[in-house]
């Protein structure tokens, strides 16, 4: 079930660009998570496959999470949705950085890969959407 985002005092305009829902989804993804309870270990973690937009801990901080942020400003009626853009090519990659990326931070425990999704349709707040395990890392 999609989370609106709490109100703000007053509402901000929603991104006018792809960068801006960029910056604007990963910074509320980040605000998210830490609400959550966990902890934020890397931003753009920079890996051979790839990169991964974050990476945190849970919150019993037993488990390496990386997430995958999708953003987007969308038409009201659009039946699209941010997290439609994760085909199967994606979920490769996001296992392989999600390897890479448990190697160059030398975990060796559990690591699992999120998708938060963060849409804005008109004026309206973002609604945002967490999929935890969104993707099948087998040992």
């Amino acid at each position: 079930m999609p989370r609106l985002i709490p109100r703000l005092r007053r509402a901000p305009a929603p991104p006018t660009s792809p960068a801006e829902a960029w910056h604007e989804g990963e910074r509320l993804a980040r605000q998210h998570l830490r609400r959550a309870g966990m902890k934020c270990v890397a931003r753009n973690m920079h890996v051979a496959p790839g990169e991964a937009d974050l990476v945190f801990a849970s919150k019993d901080r037993k488990t390496l999470v990386i997430v995958e942020v999708k953003a987007r400003v969308l038409e009201p009626d659009s039946p699209r949705k941010p997290e439609d853009a994760i085909t199967a090519k994606k979920r490769a990659k996001l296992v392989a950085v999600a390897r890479a990326g448990a190697r160059k931070r030398k975990w060796s425990g559990p690591v699992r890969i999120d998708v938060i999704a963060i849409e804005w349709r008109a004026s309206d707040q973002p609604t945002l959407r967490h999929y935890e395990r969104a993707v099948t890392l087998a040992r």
